[in-house]
């Protein structure tokens, strides 16, 4: 405690006392009365009975639990995420099967049919959470990936813009459950250090729904038969998705208590070591005490913000880089082809982020997220400044810009760990997903059809976006050091008033926000390295290095490509992720803290 101290002497203004009074009456209530509010308390009442603290949970035991959870869970939600991506991307595929020039769209009707999936998703995405904190979490997220398939089948049977803009619309307002749910699962079974990894193996299947999308378009491209192409993409899609709806719906548990294949005592376990996370349990109560907190406090409005830029970006690249991997030269089927080397690059660097948080010092996620924000800087950079006949070099810079995808799955898992309280944390995970709806709003429009096909303003966009990305990072992890050192001076006042500091199980299993409980402390490091701000700037350099030589190296190119070309192309991809990697590794020095 006397080490904690020194790294806080700069404390702010103690918590005001009826704040602490406040954390005082929730902390008198019994630990079973806090448990018999939520689901399953015979069971969770066990689990503390049988593993007191953190020291009686075998830790071998644990890892085989560990193993045994990530067969079970990541595998269910990794084809969630690649139904989740390769969903949103159809009409994508479709702009180069000729949905365009069948449906008779403009160029701005088309970005309007970009955006407005958005739309339904903005409306829904609030209400859709609270929805799923009064429904079985499993069951509810089995129903809207169900409807996903079929409302994408009807979107087959479009013949003008305002059918396909009205079924685009719905198809959004049931996706805008996915993340959110998904989230909620990881942080269900999960301690705070276990989740970025989480997050991250599920979330690496985005990268697959891509490279799979390439594949999947290259082979409805060849099908021939009474139908146009893009209409058997929808078909076909939408069918295999209300399928797996209705498997996930047997194979997700609801909670720990439901989750089959597991026994009494590993599910005992299951609960018992999720003590550290301070988060409470499953309630289908609202709290709508925790609802008014959530938006009062400035940290949601910074996670909205943190989705809006991040998704200004990914509006536009899931919408027209098929458009504009297709402006370089390349005829249909292999601009779709294309796409599988853009989907490994977009695994390779999630993965990358995943060993960068795990093996870094503890607590440098924000550090984590900001590095991996250079590359697609770099990217953008390249593309923009790179002659037009540059074709290869240019396509290697539109490949890295999918780094800021590692970014954002981190950035993920400090909402799941730094918010407490079940009806919090739903407003607090909807809201980032809230600032994704507007940013993937706004996104297609910096792509304008005049500008086809190097669309300058929508790489412009993202680059902006991201720079602006870089920099919230720091607030963020700013913002965090500033939240602990005001928990810390209101635990301190906690044992003056008690002379005693709340245990553990007081407050791990009751539903009290991440403000109410005084064991809860935001996940970050408590001071940032002096090189950080130099290492970021060179490895910069050193990217756009990377991506300007090929630029400028190469001619215009021929109408296809060859698999040599495209496996030399995912080799210089590989040469840029080797140096970033080996710049991050120099930048952040072991510090001690919370999850930031």
């Amino acid at each position: 405690m006397a080490d904690k101290k020194e790294n806080l002497a700069e404390v702010l203004e103690p918590q005001s006392g009826h704040d602490v009074q406040h954390i005082e009456e929730n902390l008198k209530v019994s630990v079973a009365d806090k448990i018999n509010q939520g689901e399953d308390n015979a069971l969770y009442l066990e689990a503390i009975q049988r593993y007191p603290n953190d020291e009686a949970i075998d830790k071998e035991a644990e890892k085989r639990l560990k193993r045994k959870l990530d067969i079970h869970l990541i595998p269910l939600l990794g084809i969630c995420y690649f139904f989740y991506y390769v969903d949103k991307t159809t009409l994508s595929y479709a702009a180069i099967f000729g949905i365009k020039e069948d449906l008779h769209l403009s160029g701005s009707e088309y970005s309007w049919l970009s955006s407005i999936f958005y739309f339904g998703w903005l409306v829904w995405a609030i209400p859709s959470n609270l929805l799923m904190q009064r429904s079985r979490m499993a069951w509810y997220l089995a129903f809207n990936i169900f409807m996903w398939g079929v409302v994408l089948m009807c979107e087959a049977a479009s013949h003008n813009f305002a059918t396909l803009a009205a079924l685009r619309i719905i198809s959004g307002a049931f996706e805008a459950i996915a993340d959110p749910a998904f989230m909620l699962v990881v942080s269900t079974y999960y301690t705070r250090a276990e989740q970025p990894w989480r997050i991250s193996a599920y979330y690496l299947w985005n990268g697959i729904g891509i490279a799979g999308g390439g594949l999947i378009g290259y082979g409805i491209g060849n099908i021939k038969g009474g139908l146009q192409s893009w209409r058997y993409e929808f078909l076909i899609i939408g069918a295999v998705c209300s399928a797996w709806g209705i498997a996930l719906c047997l194979l997700l548990p609801n909670s720990p208590a439901t989750f089959w294949g597991f026994n009494r005592d590993e599910k005992l376990m299951m609960i018992a070591r999720l003590r550290s996370n301070q988060t409470g349990i499953e309630g289908r109560k609202i709290n709508w005490g925790q609802v008014k907190e959530a938006y009062l406090d400035y940290k949601t409005w910074l996670f909205t913000i943190l989705g809006f830029l991040a998704n200004i970006p990914n509006g536009g690249i899931s919408n027209f880089s098929t458009l504009v991997i297709q402006g370089l030269g390349f005829d249909t089927l292999n601009t779709a082809l294309l796409g599988i080397p853009q989907g490994v690059i977009v695994v390779i660097w999630i993965v990358l982020g995943g060993y960068a948080n795990q093996y870094m010092p503890k607590n440098s996620r924000t550090l984590v997220c900001a590095l991996f924000m250079v590359p697609t800087i770099a990217g953008a950079l390249g593309f923009l400044l790179a002659p037009d006949n540059a074709y290869v070099g240019r396509l290697i810079c539109f490949y890295l810009t999918g780094s800021y995808q590692a970014s954002f799955v981190i950035s993920l898992s400090l909402v799941t760990s730094n918010t407490g309280g079940q009806s919090k944390k739903m407003i607090v995970s909807g809201m980032i997903w809230f600032g994704a709806c507007i940013g993937n709003i706004a996104g297609p429009f910096f792509y304008k059809s005049e500008q086809a096909p190097a669309y300058p303003l929508g790489i412009g966009s993202l680059l902006v976006a991201n720079c602006l990305e870089l920099m919230l990072f720091f607030v963020l992890r700013y913002a965090f050091i500033w939240e602990n050192r005001r928990k810390e001076k209101m635990r301190d006042e906690l044992r003056e008033r008690d002379e005693s500091e709340p245990t553990a199980d007081s407050t791990a299993f009751a539903d009290l926000t991440d403000t109410q409980n005084p064991n809860f402390e935001k996940v970050l490091p408590h001071w940032v390295d002096s090189n950080i701000h130099y290492n970021l700037f060179q490895t910069t350099c050193i990217l756009c290095l990377v991506c300007l030589v090929p630029a400028h190296g190469q001619t215009r190119s021929p109408r296809k490509i060859s698999g040599l070309q495209i496996g030399s192309i995912g080799n210089s991809g590989h040469l840029a992720l080797t140096v970033r990697a080996w710049a991050a590794r120099r930048s952040i020095q072991d510090t001690q803290g919370r999850i930031y």
